[in-house]
């Protein structure tokens, strides 16, 4: 078969079009503002571009003051990378200002949560820890956590740490997620699996009341899901696998009892964009009666930025 010759095409025939009748995506409108010395947060929010992630900022901002004036549900799903970078003071804040309703956690943000208000330290050398022998064998982290589960699981894993924080009279306390979350009355759900976390190594734990107790907050999570109806939020915060199921599942459990759970709005936050947060919390539920944004970046930088944004937007 006898190979093809092309001719290049011959471009005199193109037809063209006036630009004022082309519909574009950037107008002089949307370009950011250069920065002036001595600007205010709301200025510099301000100056940022009315384009892709600034508007999405902008827009979740929005959904958490509007949630925050009509009463729903405004829930952080937090992995331990966000206490570990230093955030448990910006989260209490929220949590003391109304702005955030209800804290779910895994196992590993409850034990550094936990850990900084005994110790006021947390998070060691893995790497050390490990080759030793010795990684996640810190006496009082799990002998707390054995007292805590020492009572009835069905208040739940997270109210149960946090009211023991309370009880022993924890020194940093005022810095803990958990003791604050128990004292001001703000549900503080801790998702374990079992075998994922430190403690589950320490030989007093109880498996059986770890279960309960996070099965308990698991169907609390979900009735605060529920209230997320008309116009609530969920924020995934750093958590790449194990709360977007939990948040997914609780989703589901809440429509299935009868809740309707439609005009919501949900984001993502992380360093990376993962595919169960993509999946189970911006875009599955977005397209079954909500809203969904991602925001890339540093917790350090991005959690901050948000919560200064939300001040700047309330009364």
């Amino acid at each position: 078969m006898p190979r093809k010759r092309y001719v290049p095409l011959d471009m005199a025939g193109v037809k063209r079009v006036p630009i004022a009748s082309i519909r574009h995506k950037v107008h002089l409108s949307d370009l950011a503002h250069p920065g002036v010395k001595g600007a205010s947060f709301a200025g510099f929010l301000d100056s940022l571009p009315r384009q892709l992630a600034a508007e999405d900022l902008r827009a979740l901002v929005e959904a958490i003051v509007a949630a925050h004036r009509e009463g729903r549900a405004i829930i952080w799903g937090m992995g331990a990378h966000v206490i570990k970078c230093g955030l448990s003071s910006l989260v209490i804040d929220l949590m003391l200002r109304g702005l955030i309703t209800g804290v779910a956690l895994n196992g590993a943000g409850a034990i550094h949560d936990v850990e900084l208000a005994l110790a006021g330290e947390t998070s060691e050398d893995v790497a050390a820890g490990l080759d030793e022998g010795v990684f996640g064998m810190a006496e009082e982290t799990g002998a707390f956590f054995c007292r805590a589960l020492a009572g009835s699981p069905e208040p739940g894993l997270g109210h149960l740490v946090g009211k023991a924080l309370l009880a022993e009279g924890a020194p940093h306390a005022e810095q803990s997620i958990l003791a604050q979350g128990a004292a001001l009355g703000v549900p503080v759900t801790v998702h374990v699996a079992l075998g994922t976390d430190t403690i589950h190594m320490h030989p007093g734990i109880n498996a059986e009341a770890l279960g309960a107790a996070t099965m308990a907050d698991f169907r609390l999570l979900a009735a605060e899901v529920a209230d997320m109806d008309g116009g609530g939020v969920y924020l995934n915060v750093g958590s790449a696998v194990l709360l977007p199921e939990v948040f997914l599942k609780g989703l589901t459990l809440a429509r299935n009892l009868g809740h309707r759970v439609a005009g919501f709005t949900t984001a993502n936050l992380d360093m990376l964009q993962h595919y169960r947060p993509l999946q189970n919390v911006v875009r599955r539920p977005a397209g079954t009666g909500g809203r969904g944004y991602t925001l890339t970046g540093h917790h350090e930088i991005m959690v901050p930025l948000l919560a200064q944004a939300i001040l700047e937007k309330i009364p």
